[in-house]
């Protein structure tokens, strides 16, 4: 009798543990969302027979491994495609993402690496490049260039993603350069704008020159129409290469920068980023602004007035900046504005915006774009990478259009 009860319980414990190790694996598979091998026809249980399955479930549940009936299977079709990008989430360290280039563009890394200087290693400077695909006839035709200058904490390939800069290259024929920060630079990828010595044309300035003029060596490039642009810190790097080197640039495009030449040091950038300047704005342009041969600097400038990061103060003093560069007289030449209401339904939302156009002759030399609610991001660009809005306006198309304006008449040799 006792071998028998013995026995029997030996019996239940084995179907028990059959049973949980089961189970077990099919949780594993769905929240893995993993198929389940295919399952042999069983005949049913009668209703209220004990099976130990649901002992299983209730453990599970118990140790919150188990939701409601089907609740795993339901958040496995519910569940984005593994190769979908997460939602970028400010303050977490993002990974860089190749680039939804346009079909057939070519999407090329490489590096420029700086000469040895006195006692000064050799330094390196990684980027990549787009080259968009074009007709057989007119693959030797120049074409025009725009450097993309990358934020804090992005790569290149991240910039190139969130901006999609690639894809608007293709459709209207223009090359992309993206130069990268390296993180034994700086751990974050800053560019360090706010030193002295870049903000004279040394250091980052010289690599993102000597860049350009490795691909304008390299690729049929229209030499009279060369543009910077950038986000954050690659905006104010983007104004130094653009206000150190009027030559080699047509034109700049700055979003969320902040004022330039006014600070020197690590605290000194933060307090420009959140108060702007209280002096020295004319000053720090005034070797530009009274030079005979500074050609002029035409700018367009974006900025949201939410943005925590670079206050929106900056975009106005900026804007003071560049009519200074330009010889704008405000009192003279008022700016035409033009209004755009917010349009938050249907297939391309937008914020509501103002555009403000200093005008010379019949041209736009500094056109200033504040925009009503956007914070520290891309206006237009992809939301699933950090720093980048996807309601507009379209801030890639809306540089693009104003750069289209601008040509350097004498531009500058490649040597």
């Amino acid at each position: 009798m006792r071998k028998s009860l013995s026995s029997l319980w030996l019996k239940s414990f084995k179907r028990f543990s059959k049973v949980q190790q089961r189970q077990g694996t099919e949780l594993l598979r769905s929240l893995l969302g993993t198929p389940a091998p295919a399952k042999r026809k069983r005949t049913a249980a009668k209703p209220g027979a004990s099976t130990g399955t649901g002992v299983v479930k209730k453990v599970l549940k118990s140790i919150g491994l188990l939701q409601a009936p089907n609740a795993s299977r339901a958040a496995v079709r519910s569940a984005p495609a593994p190769k979908t990008p997460k939602l970028r989430v400010a303050g977490k360290p993002t990974r860089a993402v190749k680039p939804a280039a346009a079909p057939q563009g070519r999407w090329l890394r490489s590096f420029y690496l700086e000469p040895a200087e006195g006692m000064t290693p050799p330094r390196r400077m990684d980027y990549w490049l787009f080259v968009p695909s074009r007709p057989l006839a007119e693959q030797k035709k120049p074409m025009p260039l725009v450097v993309m200058l990358h934020g804090c904490a992005q790569t290149a390939a991240d910039f190139a993603h969130g901006t999609r800069m690639n894809v608007l290259a293709q459709r209207k024929g223009f090359a992309v350069l993206y130069p990268q920060q390296l993180a034994t630079v700086d751990h974050n990828r800053c560019w360090h704008w706010h030193l002295r010595a870049t903000q004279q044309g040394g250091g980052e300035v010289r690599w993102v020159v000597g860049a350009i003029k490795k691909v304008m060596k390299s690729w049929p490039i229209d030499a009279s129409r060369v543009y910077v642009a950038g986000l954050s810190a690659g905006a104010a790097l983007a104004q130094i290469v653009a206000l150190r080197h009027p030559q080699l640039v047509a034109a700049v495009g700055l979003h969320s920068a902040p004022v330039f030449g006014t600070a020197d040091s690590r605290m000194g950038a933060f307090s420009a980023m959140q108060h702007g300047s209280s002096h020295s704005l004319a000053q720090a342009v005034e070797e530009m602004a009274l030079s005979p041969e500074f050609p002029g600097m035409p700018a367009i400038l974006l900025q949201g007035d939410a943005d925590k990061v670079v206050r929106s103060v900056n975009l106005m003093q900026l804007a003071q900046q560049f009519r200074l560069v330009n010889h704008i007289d405000e009192m003279a030449h008022p700016p035409v504005a033009q209004d755009h209401p917010a349009r938050l339904v249907g297939s391309s939302p937008r914020h509501g915006y103002q555009v403000l156009d200093y005008v010379r002759g019949r041209t736009s030399q500094v056109r200033v774009c504040r925009i009503h609610g956007l914070d520290h991001a891309w206006s237009g660009g992809d939301s699933q990478l950090r720093f980048n809005a996807e309601v507009g306006p379209d801030a890639s198309l809306m540089m693009w259009n104003f750069f289209q304006m601008h040509r350097r008449v004498a531009p500058i040799g490649v040597k």
